[in-house]
């Protein structure tokens, strides 16, 4: 089959679309599709995702999507599997598996590279891959030496195209329908089929790059800007520490500038699984020609600095105040109003005040006990360092002498203004800047940054 006849068979959602990865990115994807009447096959080689998914048990994350997604398992558009079976209807595959960063035990494309040759065993001519995970500078280059070793003819009867996702959870604004998508295609066809899949994502606004590398490096870049930025700001936090100057008049008031400035707010450290990782990818593109990428190292050295700052910051309030070193981190999550705890800066804050001795208690509304291993696998941590707390009611805040937001989640907010307007404890360190003073409170009150 060639693939004019595959962009047919697409029109009339006679394919198959078999989505591999369903996190973040894939699991939204897969039911949006679906939706639209699609046949998609998910594919996740975490069994335990796969049997929670088909108990219709979903993630906080997940839930606003919970009406669409039992429908469309009801109606048998999305099925659910380890693997793919072999099958004569045209495919497309489209990879959202995450992409480690690379070191001398792993590569950064091995579950990429491991996704695809899964489709490829399964796969005819005619067929598609869609690469959406963020991935290494080359990545897309190798994937099609891959490809063709199998015998296909990329870019005549087999398509390979790459569009990074562009995903920011808990974002009320810009969500997965709104926002443009880069992509690089191997040929025409392709990129029609491409459109015609992105239609019913986001209007198929779709932004052709000549080359793979450009896409590459794209997605890279996107979120060094954010890294840089929000390093930048942090360490004029740390500045305005020692200046007595708080960091967020002054950046609200550098924001009056109607052009060529935009705002960055400090916290704890950029966490996650996008902001911490994808920047190294040219890093390591930068190695390969006997070259660095200073700014970047820069950025990854202030960020990594954050919690232990933050954490002497505390100790000496404490010591100041003749407080006991016990501590409540509020908001584990690497940003607020979700439940992803990956490559979490309250983790590293709290391993930063355990070597300090601190007695220590960990709340978020979102931690889940069935997740614990998850979060220490993602955190590279052997054992949850800190007691957890099911709440912040009152009875669990005595002897407490600080409590540090990290932070803010929505469903937290009243309970967290009502603990410092009543004085319930003695210090308040809020990361975020988003708790506002009163001459009235019996609180302590510290900010990252004043």
């Amino acid at each position: 089959m060639q693939l004019k006849e595959t962009l047919e068979y697409l029109k009339k959602q006679k394919i198959i679309v078999e989505i591999y990865g369903l996190g973040y990115v894939g699991f939204p994807l897969a039911v949006k599709l679906a939706k639209e009447g699609i046949t998609i096959h998910g594919i996740d080689v975490n069994n335990n995702r796969i049997e929670r998914l088909k108990k219709n048990e979903l993630l906080d994350s997940e839930l606003n999507l919970k009406k669409e997604f039992i429908e469309s398992r009801t109606n048998g558009k999305l099925e659910l599997n380890n693997s793919p079976t072999k099958i004569d209807t045209p495919k497309i595959g489209i990879i959202c598996v995450p992409t480690p960063i690379p070191n001398q035990k792993i590569q950064s494309d091995i579950y990429v590279k491991s996704a695809i040759e899964s489709f490829l065993n399964t796969s005819n001519p005619g067929d598609v891959i869609i690469l959406e995970s963020s991935i290494e500078v080359g990545t897309t280059e190798n994937m099609i030496e891959l490809i063709k070793s199998k015998g296909f003819n990329v870019g005549t009867d087999y398509g390979l195209c790459f569009c990074p996702e562009r995903i920011d959870p808990a974002n009320k604004e810009w969500k997965i329908e709104n926002i443009p998508r880069v992509i690089y295609c191997s040929d025409d066809e392709s990129f029609l089929i491409a459109k015609e899949i992105y239609k019913y994502v986001n209007g198929a606004n779709l932004i052709r790059v000549d080359s793979p590398k450009i896409a590459e490096v794209v997605k890279s870049f996107e979120n060094a800007f954010r890294l840089v930025n929000i390093s930048l700001v942090n360490e004029l936090a740390m500045l305005c520490d020692k200046l007595r100057i708080n960091v967020k008049d002054v950046i609200d008031a550098a924001a009056t500038k109607p052009f060529g400035f935009m705002p960055h707010y400090p916290g704890a450290g950029a966490g996650g699984h996008c902001i911490p990782k994808d920047p190294r990818f040219l890093l390591e593109s930068a190695k390969k020609f006997q070259s660095n990428f200073a700014t970047i190292e820069n950025a990854l050295k202030i960020n990594s600095q954050m919690p232990t700052y933050i954490a002497n910051s505390i100790e000496k309030s404490l010591s100041q105040n003749g407080l006991d070193k016990s501590i409540i981190v509020c908001g584990l999550s690497y940003k607020p109003n979700i439940e992803d705890m990956r490559d979490s800066a309250s983790f590293k804050l709290i391993s930063d005040l355990k070597k300090k001795n601190f007695k220590i208690f960990g709340y978020d509304p979102y931690f889940s006990n069935e997740s614990v291993e998850k979060y220490l696998i993602e955190n590279n941590l052997n054992e949850l360092n800190f007691k957890k707390i099911e709440n912040l009611k009152d009875e669990n805040l005595k002897g407490i002498s600080c409590l540090c937001v990290v932070q803010h989640h929505e469903n937290v907010k009243d309970r967290l203004f009502e603990i410092y307007n009543q004085g319930i404890i003695p210090l308040i360190y809020d990361c975020q800047h988003k708790i506002s003073k009163e001459s009235n409170s019996k609180t302590i009150l510290e900010f990252l940054g004043e």
